[in-house]
């Protein structure tokens, strides 16, 4: 994976493109003007050039994702779309899906020929450098869920590059889980006050 779009252009956006740029990736930069606001990405409006790229990570709302997504069916697939998302609501209160799906699984329905990971949904945007990624001797963890072996892999392998611990959490449907995690850093951090400074990280004893 060399060649990465990133979908919008917002705090988890930017601090994505830079980790990837910083792991020796090309980045380009989608979004709904085509105008990044940053001359260190290029930049183009979401129909141009996606063939041209191995994967597109997802750092926009999810609520319009399947939307976004639907024009460009014939161009995502056996594209590596990277799911970053959470199901929230504008005030980041959780937009429940249910027990039986989950945001990625809501996608990779929606754009059956991609081939959809979950990842990167666990950590704050205000995490995502790599000066934050150790502490106390320990690395934050990257969970990572998806069908796809190959892609996953692939997925693993840049979550390492960008100074993560990466961490195969089996196949798609375990999004839902890791949707719920994310839930529960935001509860933590908003609801009681922990604040967005922190992330999970799995210790094996």
């Amino acid at each position: 994976m060399q060649k990465i779009a990133i979908f919008g252009f917002g705090n988890v956006g930017q601090k994505l493109a830079t980790l990837f740029s910083e792991a020796g990736k090309t980045v380009v930069i989608y979004s709904k003007d085509g105008q990044s606001g940053r001359d260190r990405y290029k930049s183009a409006s979401y129909s141009d050039g996606v063939r041209a790229v191995d994967a597109i990570a997802l750092a926009v709302p999810y609520t319009g994702i399947k939307a976004l997504l639907k024009p460009l069916t014939e161009e995502l697939a056996g594209k590596i779309i990277i799911d970053c998302s959470n199901p929230l609501n504008d005030d980041w209160s959780p937009l429940l899906l249910g027990q039986e799906t989950s945001a990625a699984e809501q996608i990779a329905a929606a754009v059956p020929q991609a081939k959809v990971i979950k990842a990167f949904n666990t950590i704050f945007a205000d995490v995502m450098a790599k000066e934050h990624h150790n502490r106390g001797g320990l690395t934050m963890t990257a969970f990572i869920a998806g069908d796809d072996s190959a892609a996953k892999n692939t997925t693993l392998e840049l979550a390492a590059a960008v100074g993560l611990a990466p961490l195969d959490v089996g196949p798609l449907r375990s999004a839902r889980y890791l949707e719920a995690m994310a839930h529960l850093n935001i509860q933590i951090a908003v609801g009681q006050g922990g604040g967005t400074q922190a992330a999970f990280v799995y210790h094996q004893a």
